[in-house]
């Protein structure tokens, strides 16, 4: 409302404005707002738009949609050509239009969602009762980005969440994907929009609610006709087709009228969901499709591959005109990096009060529902997980019978994520209906295919995967592995999915504790842990914790086989590779071993293990690694199985007030602390300033510079540094303390008795400043004052460093 200068601007009805606004209603805000403008008359609307022109480079949403009505001009036709600017339809293609609409309206309208009973395998909810909100942003992120999805995404969802929440980040909702002010290039031939998401984010789900709603006439009218398809069976297709046939082969009633289609290619929209399981590579960078008669496909009657098909559909090559929306994991995004897409979008999932909600919609019984969000919510790792609905998923059906059947004791309720899964499996094999032969035997095989599968980054299955480990396919629908495996039938092929990537990755870290000879173990793991593709992190993890009693136990129990064999293997090499490679200080730079470190030792929940690790390295370097506050915790709750670590090197590794505070009961137990090059600011002081306290505190050396310290934290910090009798060396370089700050280093200096160095250079001191606390040492014989800058040596120590973090910054922006 600050935007409303004109006369009488404080009605009843303006309070209302700002009241909506600050519950977080916004766009009923807006709403009343613009009307009171439209009220108001001319000079209030005035106002309106000179206040949008002096906001616009601040709400990047604002700026494009000024832009575009720059654009397009005063003449209200022309946006009335943008919604209806398309060749009405023939009279003869209404019947087949609505034949359209209702078979993608039944074919849409439920959703079908596994359980663990045995009365009822499978639930079926209506879509419009079932579906949940996601946040979609207009951008995508680390679009080269290769590493494992649950890595890459999860550890910096909260982070962009903020942003979001800031208004850094544009919200889209899918009614908006080919609206020209989210467009990033313009294009007369037609709209491509691409939407990433990780695993089981709700792509496809997205993609059904966009069609559901077409179907029901909700949005995208000036789309005709919608055609949808999957990457996954397309890859059924082994010989050369046209558009026409594609289309026939889904869409039968079409028959003869296709041609009249190609007319008004403006009205139609092509749907790809899955780019990332497509068997055929689709280079957009590659000029030759160009130029090669054989890779062109500019006619929708022309044969080709499937492969150029989408390509020349994409890039408006063939049927300009039409709009395009590809649906793809972040790991094949770059594929399309040098395609014609005008919208880039990125699901980024729930955020905390989605997250309620769906695990509210989840349990019938809300008082389980408020019991197993409880539980998440106190155990980082189980809420990190929660942006994503299929995490949600499987934590309700994994944590849901603890909360309801009095026999389960609550100290067993999971708290790792290998435990959560062997519940899982516990469920579903618990709930079985029938007599399982050989449980144990059945899970090796599948385990071994999904290893394949880990290997080759393979998620699709077929029959002929199902047979090469002896599973049958015709065993499916009486077998339990139809809770295991989800089974997506076509009118093309039968394929078969893990319900989520981590559960594939799961299957496959079970199989090696189901081997009759388990002697090659552990260089099995070695030559899997050297291998430098990262997709076996997480497979490595599930190994790990499937060594921990808590985790085998449900799972000996219902498969008939011990782990114990395994499990001493398991340990054996665990603590082998810990002792070769943090042992190996030379390599401890940057290395990503150390930070799996911490996610192995938690998952095995193997106290002893850790404490044995810890106490024989006393040194963790972790300089150049981005920590999460998860990563955090768990090197703090790793530090505090140890009296005392001689080193903790944590610099360079972007870590803020929230990182530090999961790290905060560990602090006072490092002699030499290294957080320079970090963003911990004042606040992050404070939380310093309690492990200095600490009577215990082994701190000897503590390293802060650069990480945006001011004149607000220094009395603070003083304070602290008056009670602790253990520091002997601070670095403050780098940071932004003035002459104000002088008293406090004043009375610091003179009157704390421990320190041997005090490092204050690179600040924001007055020359006579720094000549003021450089005069101090005097008063202090053997403490060195360090402000004035005047070694060469020190120069190029910095000049190095600065480099350094360069390089780091240039590395982070890389693909792995």
């Amino acid at each position: 409302m600050s935007t409303c200068t004109w006369d009488g601007c404080h009605s009843d009805k303006d309070k209302k404005v700002i009241e909506l606004a600050e519950k977080g209603k916004r766009v009923d805000s807006s709403k009343l707002l613009l009307n009171l403008v439209l009220e108001k008359g001319s000079r209030a609307r005035r106002v309106m738009w000179e206040s949008f022109v002096k906001m616009r480079h601040g709400v990047p949403k604002l700026d494009k949609i000024l832009k575009e009505i720059q654009e397009l001009g005063s003449n209200p036709l022309n946006y009335l050509n943008i919604a209806h600017g398309l060749l009405e339809l023939p009279s003869h293609m209404n019947d087949v239009q609505q034949k359209h609409k209702e078979t993608l309206r039944v074919q849409t309208e439920t959703l079908r969602v596994n359980t663990i009973l045995i009365k009822e395998k499978v639930k079926i909810f209506q879509l419009v009762d079932r579906y949940a909100e996601l946040t979609v942003i207009s951008t995508v992120r680390d679009r080269t980005l290769v590493e494992h999805e649950l890595l890459a995404r999860g550890r910096h969802h909260e982070e962009w969440r903020k942003k979001h929440l800031r208004r850094e980040l544009e919200k889209i909702q899918t009614d908006q994907l080919f609206q020209s002010s989210f467009s990033q290039r313009k294009s007369k031939s037609g709209s491509s929009a691409a939407v990433s998401g990780v695993p089981g984010i709700g792509k496809t789900t997205m993609v059904q609610k966009i069609v559901y709603d077409w179907a029901t006439g909700k949005i995208y009218p000036h789309f005709q006709f919608v055609f949808s398809f999957k990457f996954r069976d397309l890859n059924s297709i082994n010989c050369r087709i046209n558009l026409r046939n594609l289309i026939l082969d889904q869409y039968p009633y079409f028959g003869d009228v296709l041609g009249e289609l190609w007319k008004n290619p403006e009205g139609l929209l092509f749907i790809f969901d899955g780019l990332d399981e497509f068997k055929d590579r689709i280079d957009f960078a590659d000029n030759r499709r160009n130029t090669e008669p054989q890779s062109m496909c500019t006619d929708p009657e022309c044969w080709c591959e499937v492969s150029d098909i989408v390509y020349s559909l994409i890039q408006h090559k063939l049927l300009p005109g039409c709009s395009v929306l590809v649906t793809s994991r972040p790991t094949a995004l770059h594929l399309l990096e040098k395609a014609e897409i005008s919208v880039w979008a990125e699901i980024l999932g729930f955020n905390g009060d989605e997250r309620k909600e769906y695990f509210n919609r989840y349990f019938e019984d809300q008082t389980v529902a408020t019991a197993v969000f409880k539980h998440v919510e106190e155990n980082e790792i189980l809420y990190t997980m929660c942006y994503n609905p299929s995490y949600c998923w499987i934590l309700g059906l994994s944590l849901g019978p603890f909360f309801t059947q009095s026999d389960r004791k609550q100290q067993r309720v999971p708290k790792t994520i290998t435990q959560l899964y062997s519940y899982y499996i516990y469920n579903i094999m618990k709930n079985h209906g029938r007599e399982i032969e050989s449980p144990g035997d059945v899970f090796l095989k599948l385990g071994e295919m999904a290893f394949t599968g880990v290997s080759e980054k393979k998620i699709v299955f077929r029959n002929e995967d199902l047979i090469k480990y002896n599973l049958q396919p015709s065993q499916f629908l009486s077998g339990f592995l139809m809770e295991l495996l989800e089974r997506d039938v076509s009118a093309q092929s039968v394929v078969y999915t893990f319900p989520h990537l981590t559960i594939q990755e799961f299957v496959a870290a079970l199989a090696q504790f189901l081997t009759p000879d388990p002697g090659e173990i552990q260089k099995f793991l070695t030559k899997t842990h050297n291998k430098k593709a990262r997709q076996f992190e997480i497979f490595l993890r599930f190994v790990a914790g499937l060594s921990s009693s808590q985790s085998a136990w449900p799972l000996e129990k219902i498969l008939g086989r011990s782990f114990h064999q395994t499990t001493r293997q398991v340990i054996d090499w665990l603590k082998e590779r810990f002792q070769e490679e943090i042992g190996n200080t030379a390599n401890a730079f940057g290395n990503r071993w150390h930070l799996n470190t911490l996610h192995y030792l938690f998952e095995t929940q193997n106290i002893a293990l850790t404490r044995s690790i810890f106490e024989s390295s006393k040194t963790l370097r972790l300089r150049g690694l981005q920590l999460t506050q998860v990563e955090c915790a768990l090197l703090s709750d790793g530090i505090g199985f140890c009296d005392t670590i001689n080193e903790l090197d944590i610099a360079f590794c972007g870590m803020k007030y929230e990182e530090l505070q999961c790290l905060g009961p560990a602090l006072h137990k490092c002699r030499m602390l290294r957080l320079r090059d970090n963003k911990l600011g004042d606040s992050g002081v404070k939380l310093l300033s309690t492990a200095l306290r600490n009577q215990d505190c082994k701190i000897q050396e503590l390293e802060l510079d650069n990480n945006g310290l001011t004149d607000s934290c220094t009395k603070d910090l003083a304070s602290a540094l008056m009670a602790n009798k253990s520091l002997k060396v601070l670095t403050l370089e780098s940071n932004s303390f003035t002459d104000d700050s002088y008293p406090t280093f004043e009375f610091l200096i003179k009157n704390w008795m421990y320190p041997k160095q005090i490092d204050l250079l690179q600040n924001k001191f007055s020359s006579h400043g720094k000549k003021l606390v450089e005069s101090l040492k005097q008063s202090r014989p053997g403490l060195d004052v360090q402000c004035l800058n005047n070694s060469p040596i020190r120069d190029n120590v910095l000049e190095l460093e600065v480099r350094y973090e360069s390089k780091l910054k240039v590395k982070k922006n890389v693909a792995i």
